[in-house]
């Protein structure tokens, strides 16, 4: 049986504006478990540098039923912060016969 870790997943939610009108973000920390971690292939990262400059380190598969905010969100696991750079890609959900349908790529942060 297949089975994911937990990941923390580092949601900015808007909290209001500062007094210039500039967007005010606060932090808001959720695990997620049962999330796959695997590593892209070599094409993959080859294509994740020509279309957005940067390197994939990991390829996240995300559980059915996730709602969560994942582009552009800092997430956390194997003791290592990481930044989700692309876009959730899904699959239909009764179509895929495992638990997961979803996605990301993420790159290292700092």
């Amino acid at each position: 049986m297949i089975k994911g870790i937990t990941v923390l997943l580092h949601n900015q939610i808007q909290d209001g504006e500062d007094p210039f009108g500039a967007p005010v973000y606060r932090e808001m920390t959720i695990k997620v478990p049962n999330v796959l971690v695997g590593e892209p292939t070599s094409q993959q990262i080859v294509d994740m540098m020509s279309l957005y400059g940067k390197r994939a380190q990991y390829t996240l598969a995300l559980p059915k039923g996730d709602d969560h905010v994942w582009e552009d969100q800092i997430v956390e696991f194997f003791g290592d912060r990481w930044r989700v750079f692309t876009k959730p890609v899904m699959g239909i959900e009764k179509n895929i016969p495992l638990d997961w349908n979803a996605k990301v790529m993420v790159e290292r942060y700092e």
